[in-house]
């Protein structure tokens, strides 16, 4: 991504807005994840509850550490030996973490992405970004921004360039303290 691009992102979504970006397997969704306008706006484009909580993506760990309880040192190995890398850990929250981010839980979704158009935006932002991927709720991701068009034809979104990553399905999200696989 460009500078400039990187400065237009910025600038929109320091303004509330919402994009439109290839991650590792699909086309995503991302806003501010403490804009509470730009992440009502984003669910209701889903059509999605925020009691189900959503993923935060970032350039690096550190981006993340503000939202989540201290790590002990078993969890904090798994999670450096797959970050940056496609698999979402679910971790506890900070107790200042919004609802809407959490869900129904105390628990966080976080992925350090090495897609090289995610890690440029969020190093651009100096955060976190929500990534939600580009479907209403309940139809088949995107993976185009031809098709992410067709889902939200008259969402205003800002679109970014790129290429997906490789991955066919959507990243692995797996629960930290249970060890189990949710998708």
């Amino acid at each position: 991504m460009t500078p400039f691009r990187s400065q237009l992102a910025v600038r929109h979504l320091r303004n509330g807005g919402i994009l439109a970006y290839p991650t590792e397997a699909v086309y995503g969704l991302g806003c501010d994840p403490l804009n509470a306008d730009a992440v009502e706006r984003l669910l209701a484009l889903k059509q999605r509850h925020y009691g189900m909580g959503l993923i935060l993506i970032a350039a690096a760990m550190e981006q993340l550490g503000p939202y989540i309880q201290p790590l002990d040192a078993d969890t904090d190995k798994r999670l450096q030996s797959s970050w940056p890398g496609p698999v979402t850990w679910i971790l506890p929250a900070q107790i200042w973490v919004p609802p809407w981010l959490t869900g129904a839980s105390h628990e966080l979704a976080l992925r350090v992405t090495a897609h090289p158009g995610c890690v440029a935006l969020c190093k651009a932002f100096g955060g976190p970004l929500i990534s939600t991927s580009a479907n209403p709720h309940g139809s088949v991701p995107a993976k185009t921004a031809h098709r992410t068009r067709r889902y939200f034809p008259h969402a205003d979104l800002h679109f970014f360039p790129g290429n997906i990553g490789e991955l066919q399905y959507p990243t692995r999200i797996i629960h930290a303290q249970s060890g189990r696989s949710l998708r």
